[in-house]
């Protein structure tokens, strides 16, 4: 389905990899090809739900960490090689829908059958490429530093915790995206998966987080914070890291911050009273680390739109930090390149207007115009963070990339 998609300019993959979920809506979705679209240049989201309402059918789309400027007036005059633009929604010619051994396929441009004939003739791609040369945007020093830096800024009460991110990069990067998706999510199949391909940018997702779902007239939200490492050779001291991160009081107190924002940020757009933490501090397992999870829920305020709530909530807590205004101030102040996609969102709305986003994380962005590859791995920053304990975390998040793509330069 994917290699034959690809042959498309627009194309958007969302597969949640059989995990089993109270929340889970689709198992695998994909959506090819445009009937109309959405690529507004100013008031962004204004347009946005007019395209929404107007359309009155299923949409897919991303929202950019950098539509930040529109939502808080926070500006980046960082350097962005990958360039997805801040908002992008596209209502599709062709929906391709997997449940169980089953897919459904359904088309306004080509015949389903065309289209399944075509795909039954689609071969895996060979391995190709050339070497990528992987360089960190920040050397370790000066990441270690910047840690610091933050950390005399929540010393002197400016705020409380700042999700810091960094980039590693590799230029003249030739790559086959598909192959490199199919790689990454063999090794890391992620509940909030995504191939998202528009023109010639690549968005390939191994997220296990969701930013806002809306189902059956409830939002929920699921933020990540507190990772630990797998060890996946010794089951005995796996477990052992999995209870260290259930009673890690450092990683409890970031994630009951994130939880105090996101509720913050959801009683704007719900009905009084209707907010609930659902769970707090439930810890999961995925295929390289341990994460700490919580999932808080509210009514929405029938009158409170899909954009109004993008306006209440966007860019999400987990990507952030608290308060969050003051810490975007200080992501663009010590970060060295726009995140652009990377900590947005991908997902669908559809025809009864109900949703699913996720979080961008643990992807690797590709340019194919100017060959430019990209990822990006951060962590939530307190005043009891250990700078180099920081580092590693962020290497830890990034294994599955990292294996893939020295797969891809061997």
């Amino acid at each position: 389905m994917l290699i034959w998609a690809n042959q498309f300019n627009i194309c958007a993959l969302l597969d949640n990899h059989h995990y089993a979920s109270p929340y889970s809506t689709i198992d695998c979705i994909l959506a090819v090809d445009t009937l109309s679209d959405c690529l507004p240049l100013s008031n962004k989201l204004n347009s946005l739900s007019t395209f929404i309402a107007d359309t009155n059918d299923w949409v897919f789309g991303h929202l950019s960490y950098d539509l930040k400027e529109e939502i808080a007036g926070i500006k980046s005059n960082h350097p962005d090689y990958i360039a997805f633009p801040d908002l992008y929604f596209f209502q599709p010619a062709i929906i391709l829908e997997l449940t169980g051994n089953q897919v459904s396929i359904a088309s306004a441009t080509i015949h389903p059958t065309e289209i399944f004939s075509a795909i039954q003739k689609m071969n895996i791609p060979e391995q190709n490429g050339n070497t990528l040369f992987i360089q960190p945007r920040i050397s370790k020093e000066d990441y270690l530093q910047k840690i610091k830096t933050l950390q005399q800024h929540i010393l002197l009460g400016d705020c409380y915790e700042v999700n810091f991110c960094q980039e590693y990069f590799s230029e003249q990067a030739n790559i086959n995206p598909v192959q490199i998706y199919l790689q990454l999510t063999k090794l890391s199949p992620n509940p909030f998966a995504c191939f998202y391909k528009y023109h010639s940018k690549y968005l390939l997702c191994a997220s296990p987080e969701r930013y806002l779902q809306k189902k059956n007239n409830r939002l929920i939200s699921q933020p990540i914070k507190g990772t630990v490492k797998r060890d996946l050779a010794n089951a005995t001291n796996d477990n052992h890291l999995k209870e260290q991160l259930r009673e890690s009081v450092k990683d409890r107190a970031e994630n009951v911050m994130v939880v105090d924002l996101v509720r913050n940020d959801l009683s704007k757009v719900c009905l009084s009273g209707s907010i609930k933490v659902d769970e707090l501090f439930g810890i999961y397992s995925f295929p390289q680390v341990h994460q700490m999870i919580s999932t808080i829920s509210g009514v929405p305020n029938p009158n409170k739109d899909f954009c109004e709530i993008l306006k209440a909530s966007f860019p999400m807590g987990s990507m952030t930090g608290a308060p969050k205004h003051r810490v975007m101030q200080l992501i663009e102040e010590l970060e060295e390149t726009k995140r652009g996609l990377y900590s947005g969102a991908v997902g669908y709305i559809d025809p009864s207007k109900d949703f699913d986003f996720n979080v961008v994380i643990r992807s690797i962005q590709y340019n194919e115009a100017n060959q430019y590859l990209s990822y990006q791995v951060g962590g939530g920053i307190t005043f009891y963070s250990d700078p180099e304990k920081e580092y590693e975390e962020c290497l830890a998040k990034a294994a599955a990339i990292l294996q893939v793509l020295h797969q891809q330069s061997g």
